[in-house]
């Protein structure tokens, strides 16, 4: 047995092949497939709190996560067959200059950006109004 991988009909093994080739892994992971833009553990308490008092007043009902390449995203919906309320969104290559964090709606206006996700969330909190009898 040895550790080489089995040849299929026809191959012969060629001894000066690339297995001299010193690489360095994390180099080579970086290359081959960069990670997903994700929430952390703090950024998602934050975004669920504000989610959970939403679907209390009965204003949300579901929710997808997507973490992609270059952002992350939180959208939220009233109902799960439509277009998304709001996205929540975190893209790290934005936070030299407008912040990482931002808050868009259902047509694409952003409402609010930042480089504090709790500052930015805020948009969410109501305002309390005068009522007159």
């Amino acid at each position: 047995m040895t550790d080489q991988p089995d040849l299929r009909h026809g191959e012969s093994r060629n001894v000066d092949s690339d297995s001299s080739v010193v690489v360095d892994l994390r180099e080579y992971k970086q290359s081959k497939d960069p990670l997903p833009v994700t929430f952390h553990r703090r950024e998602l308490d934050a975004i669920l709190w504000i989610y959970g008092r939403m679907v209390g007043e009965n204003e949300w009902r579901d929710y997808a996560i997507d973490h992609m390449i270059e952002k992350a995203v939180f959208s939220v919906f009233k109902r799960s067959g439509e277009m998304p309320l709001f996205r929540i969104e975190k893209n790290p290559k934005l936070a030299a200059k407008q912040g990482a964090y931002s808050v868009i709606n259902t047509h694409g206006t952003i409402l609010k950006r930042g480089h504090d996700l709790r500052q930015v969330l805020k948009i969410f909190d109501k305002s309390l109004k005068l009522v007159e009898k």
